[in-house]
């Protein structure tokens, strides 16, 4: 059994979730004895067998044209399609059907839905990390039920044992608000993250690539005028600095538009950190109710939000559960069962 994992081509780029999460799932499969690798697409001399499954990342326009030839040439290939929509279930059928005439008429134009539909319907699992996501597939889009297995994103280990002196020692910082993640996506929230945090006038770092676009910039500009944000760029992920920011933190804040479920967040939970984070997205699984909720769209609730976290004590619950439920050698070892018992029946 060879597994290869896959995904848009930017994604090492991006340096997101999804990134983190590959090299992650790659690691912990490989302890556990599974041939795990990255799917090359360079490799002139591939040759996927009988016993060989690809397992895709992100059910969008930039890994469309990898579900639909591995279709064609007979591969067998799983989908984490990581889809959330602000629409329910009923909208999304809605929409569905209404742009069904025009499809007839404009036969290659794709929505997102469409593309996502399609890799769902070809792939052997649909795998989406939390329930509400697999409800939205389901319902929405029409999913065959019997198809979706949740299975839910994963965590590092390291980060449990995170050093909080080292940080504390190169900055001069400790009990800070802290958010890690990328600056310019409008899914990222930016602006309403900095305002409130103005707003606070509270210690606060921000690890962020930020990027070259208009909020990007006005993030940045907004930093730099900001006495209590210490912006840091970019740290290595690998880099125990990385992890010991979460653990010299008393609050770690993920407020943008929706999370599923936010990779920061596990991180900055399994360090100790107490979480202020977005409700959409299906991090409710995830946090229960351990973690502050707040309005995204609303920089007044992500203020009260961060300073109800501020003043409560940070404490060993949400970081067992996480423990608990949601470390990679855990996950690693569902995933591969789930692999070895769609190539048992195939």
């Amino acid at each position: 059994m060879r597994i290869f994992l896959a995904s848009y081509q930017a994604l090492m780029l991006n340096r997101g979730g999804p990134t983190y999460k590959l090299i992650a799932l790659r690691e912990n499969l490989r302890k556990i004895g599974v041939e795990a690798e990255f799917f090359n697409m360079w490799d002139f001399d591939l040759k996927l067998e009988k016993t060989d499954l690809v397992h895709i990342f992100n059910t969008n326009i930039g890994t469309y044209s990898l579900a639909a030839n591995l279709k064609l040439y007979g591969a067998k290939f799983v989908v984490n399609p990581i889809f959330f929509s602000n629409h329910s279930p009923e909208i999304i059928k809605l929409y569905r059907l209404m742009e069904a005439p025009f499809r007839k008429i404009f036969k290659r134009t794709f929505s997102d839905y469409d593309i996502t539909k399609f890799a769902c319907d070809n792939a052997e699992k649909v795998l989406p990390n939390t329930k509400a996501e697999g409800n939205l597939l389901i319902k929405g889009l029409g999913i065959e039920k019997n198809k979706v297995q949740v299975i839910y994103n994963g965590v590092e280990k390291r980060f449990l044992e995170a050093d909080a002196s080292l940080f504390q020692k190169k900055y001069g910082l400790k009990d800070f608000v802290l958010y890690v993640g990328h600056l310019g996506p409008v899914r990222k929230n930016g602006k309403n993250i900095i305002r409130a945090l103005q707003k606070l006038d509270v210690p606060s770092v921000i690890i962020a690539d930020i990027l070259h676009n208009e909020e990007g910039q006005w993030c940045r500009n907004e930093i730099e005028k900001s006495k209590n944000i210490r912006l840091i760029e970019w740290l290595r992920h690998d880099d125990p600095l990385f992890a010991s920011a979460y653990a010299a933190c008393h609050t770690f804040i993920l407020p943008t538009r929706y999370e599923t479920p936010g990779r920061a967040a596990l991180e900055a939970a399994l360090a100790g950190a107490n979480v202020v984070i977005t409700p959409f997205g299906g991090t409710t699984e995830y946090f229960r109710n351990f973690a502050e909720y707040v309005n995204p769209h609303s920089v007044e609730s992500i203020g009260k939000g961060i300073e109800k976290a501020l003043n409560k004590k940070k404490d060993e619950e949400l970081k067992n559960h996480i423990k608990n439920n949601f470390l990679w050698e855990n996950i690693a070892v569902q995933t591969a069962e789930m692999y070895q018992e769609i190539l048992r029946f195939k």
